[in-house]
């Protein structure tokens, strides 16, 4: 048996619906990252979980930008990736100094704040979105740097896109092809500075590949059936829950 598969039935059933709920969210529903990353630290160790969640991660980035690649909003995504390469640079070279206790509690400060002003906007409309350079690279370097410390940029680019009042298939488009090419970016830090990708952790992310492909179609219709204020509202509410399961990861 390889030495990374778990061990037991109710590990691999963690997984499992770990890898479910990434299909899930990888297909539009939004806002559920941190319950997938927490299941996955449950069945493997905290950095090894990060390479085995990477297959996976971009198996269902491949699937969003092909189902949703007419509704990707290609200014969002230039905006975000420079400042996304480097947030992870950051990440790989100077996220491992960092004490986890204290990242975990400040990214979930910072988006359970984030979170209640979007709320605020939702009830009283701004009378322009905060389109500004800095907002846009702060949350950039923000969502890359956290994509590589823990997988947890989600959180960082829903409130980002929501903050641009990008409509649900956009939102969900723009997404994909962010994740999809930050995602790729991320690859070879893992094999050969972190070392948490390799064959047997390969082959370890292939036996959760049929329940991350059950999650994705469960997901498109969830998205299909669910009209466009409750689909920013329930994005808003799961990264709420996310950012207060973080305290207690």
């Amino acid at each position: 048996m390889l030495e990374l598969l778990p061990s037991t039935y109710l590990t691999f059933g963690a997984g499992a619906i770990g890898a479910f709920l990434l299909g899930i969210s990888k297909s539009g529903v939004k806002g559920i990252a941190v319950l997938v990353v927490t299941l996955f630290v449950f069945v493997f160790d905290a950095k090894s979980s990060t390479g085995i969640l990477m297959p996976l991660l971009i198996f269902g980035d491949i699937f969003a930008i092909i189902y949703y690649k007419k509704h990707t909003n290609w200014k969002y995504v230039y905006r975000l990736m420079p400042w996304m390469f480097i947030g992870v640079i950051i990440g790989t070279y100077g996220g491992n100094k960092l004490d986890e206790n204290a990242f975990k509690t400040g990214m979930a400060l910072l988006v359970l704040i984030t979170t209640l002003m979007l709320f605020y906007w939702e009830k009283r409309p701004l009378k322009k979105v905060p389109d500004h350079w800095w907002f846009s690279s702060s949350m950039g370097a923000l969502a890359g740097f956290t994509t590589m410390i823990g997988n947890l940029a989600g959180a960082v680019t829903n409130i980002y896109f929501l903050a641009m009042r990008l409509p649900k298939n956009i939102f969900i488009g723009t997404s994909a092809y962010v994740f999809f090419i930050i995602n790729l970016f991320k690859m070879p830090f893992h094999v050969w500075v972190w070392k948490t990708i390799s064959t047997d952790s390969i082959l370890t992310s292939l036996q959760f590949i049929p329940f991350l492909g059950l999650g994705l179609y469960v997901g498109v219709r969830i998205v299909k059936k669910m009209k466009e204020l409750n689909y920013r509202k329930l994005i808003l509410i799961l990264t709420a829950i996310g950012a207060i399961i973080l305290f207690f990861r």
